[in-house]
């Protein structure tokens, strides 16, 4: 039997491809937070309020719930791209993550993962490929869920807490009102780094953000 193929062939051929292609350049965007309303301003939350900021821009909401976490599937720039805001509590981030991981063709290169550093002083955004957790619970715990930590980070400056403040008590707390502007500025920073990440890479990424 001969087999004949038209342009009509070529063309789901085409369409099928473009989808697997779309597939194996997922990206991951995670931002790391606490559930629920009480949680929604405070500094430990800038991860979610950036990934927001992301959603907001390319008018999608992020409601469906999977895998321990509210997702969202949509395009940058053609990039097929999850975000995602894990509802596990940011201690415990990595459960929702590995399910998100185990559930796509993403390898660990393709996962964007945003959090609250305590070690970059409040508006500062940087962008970091691999390292270790810092002492940021909800990195630690991605780190051993999935087993390595060479994902990237984009990590949102909060500051350090008044001597004599607790940490963990320093970041469940919302910013103060002189705050609040530049926060502001440093999700959608954030948010902007991201994008940089998807379309241009994490090297172009850390070039533009890391020398502001």
């Amino acid at each position: 039997m001969v087999w004949s193929i038209t342009a009509s062939h070529l063309k789901v051929i085409w369409n099928l491809l473009f989808v697997i292609w779309g597939l194996l350049q997922m990206k991951i965007i995670v931002g790391l937070g606490n559930p629920g309303r009480k949680y929604e301003r405070m500094r430990h939350n800038a991860g979610f309020q950036a990934v927001d900021e992301l959603a907001e821009s390319l008018l999608v909401n992020i409601v469906q719930k999977k895998h321990h976490a509210f997702l969202v599937r949509t395009q940058i720039d053609s990039v097929e791209v999850v975000l995602a805001k894990p509802q596990t509590y940011v201690n415990d981030s990595g459960r929702a993550v590995g399910a998100i991981f185990r559930d796509t063709y993403a390898v660990i290169s393709d996962l964007v993962v945003i959090h609250d550093e305590l070690a970059l002083p409040l508006g500062s955004v940087r962008v970091k490929i691999g390292g270790g957790h810092g002492g940021h619970n909800g990195l630690r715990s991605i780190i051993e869920h999935l087993g390595s930590a060479d994902f990237i980070r984009v990590r949102i400056g909060i500051g350090r807490p008044a001597p004599g403040v607790d940490s963990a008590d320093y970041v469940l707390n919302p910013f103060l009102a002189e705050e609040r502007k530049t926060a502001v500025e440093a999700t959608k920073k954030a948010a902007s780094a991201v994008r940089t990440i998807v379309v241009d890479g994490p090297m172009t990424a850390m070039n533009v953000f890391n020398q502001r």
